[in-house]
């Protein structure tokens, strides 16, 4: 199939789209991709209705149409589409309560493109006792035996939230036993994002210019959230960790940014703890590659080599638009999309609602 995947994350910098060939076991072609911004005022809109559930506030439904019109702008960009996977906005996640909200109809995007839209990836696997996140990770997989990799690697997504997966590629299947381990490791991109909105009207420290001249200071008692000995599954809201954002506002820029990012890289190396061997390699993914300082960091932080997914030929930038194509294509073949040791779900589940045209 010729599916295109959607992603809109938790940077909330706008909509990514990815033409993927599959046939939700394999990895067949990469086609183009197309990155949608979200203009400023509608950025904002998001933004304010972040942690907000269905029926609590009389604007979702305009926030709702802003992300549907941007994701079908997106796929309109890239013709030939048999299938579409759409994850939608999320706004808030509560894997505590069973709950999760990500913003966006399905069905009226299949209204307007004319295909089937698999859409609401996370709900199936939530009501079989999984966390509804990460759900990339099976996608990981494919990807670390499309590269021929034969050794464990672990995927570190840095986008808003960080998460890692460690797959271990000689195991054929991504639900068998042993194939991997996933979880959310804490915050990535979202906590230095809005503190540098803030401070500059930039959502974001460029390249890390920021942090790389602050003093790593802050109150040192942050770093010991329990989070981090949680054994997983395991899986955060953007919102997670408000006192660490809380107390770097009581910072000079530079030094609010360094702290950020340190904590940042503290929960990717407490992470390695739950790993169940060392990872070969780290390859890392989302806009956190692209932050010099950041990676720096991690290079020196972390056991095993830290490069981006480019080094193994992937597109960092496009992978979580690419997943959500290849688990559309899953659900379509009715195979699994997450199982226990991605989300903690009972057993392998097929999560996905299809949504056709008319």
């Amino acid at each position: 199939m010729r599916v295109v995947g959607l992603m809109s994350g938790t940077s909330m910098d706008g909509v990514d789209a990815a033409l993927l060939e599959t046939d939700g076991e394999r990895i067949l072609g990469f086609g183009n991709a197309y990155f949608v911004d979200y203009a400023p005022g509608e950025r904002e809109a998001l933004v304010a209705a972040q942690g907000q559930w269905p029926g609590e506030s009389n604007a979702l439904a305009a926030t709702a149409e802003i992300v549907e019109r941007r994701h079908i702008e997106a796929v309109q960009a890239l013709p030939g589409a048999e299938l579409v996977g759409f994850h939608g906005q999320t706004l808030a996640h509560d894997p505590g309560r069973a709950r999760t909200h990500q913003l966006g109809d399905g069905a009226a995007l299949a209204a307007t493109l004319g295909v089937p839209v698999v859409w609401d990836f996370r709900s199936a696997d939530m009501a079989a006792g999984g966390q509804g996140a990460p759900l990339a990770p099976f996608f990981h997989h494919a990807c670390a035996r499309w590269a021929g990799l034969d050794e464990p690697v672990a995927f570190l997504n840095l986008g808003g939230v960080g998460n890692v997966t460690w797959v271990d590629p000689t195991v054929a299947r991504p639900e068998a036993p042993g194939a991997l381990v996933a979880f959310d490791t804490g915050p990535a991109n979202a906590l230095i994002d809005d503190f540098m909105q803030e401070r500059t009207g930039v959502p974001q420290d460029r390249s890390g210019g920021a942090a790389i001249w602050g003093m790593r200071g802050g109150d040192r008692a942050l770093f010991d959230d329990p989070y981090f000995d949680l054994a997983p599954p395991k899986s955060l809201d953007r919102n997670a960790f408000r006192p660490v954002a809380q107390a770097a506002r009581g910072m000079e820029t530079r030094d609010g940014a360094a702290f950020l990012t340190a904590f940042t890289i503290h929960s990717v190396q407490a992470a390695q703890r739950h790993l169940p061997e060392p990872p070969a390699r780290w390859l890392v993914c989302g806009g956190g590659r692209r932050n010099a300082t950041m990676m720096a960091w991690l290079g020196t932080a972390l056991v095993g080599e830290v490069d981006p997914v480019e080094a193994v030929g992937l597109d960092g930038d496009m992978l979580e638009a690419q997943a959500f194509a290849y688990l559309a294509a899953r659900v379509m073949a009715g195979l699994p999309t997450s199982a226990p040791m991605t989300t903690g779900c009972a057993a392998p589940v097929c999560g996905g609602r299809v949504s056709y045209p008319g």
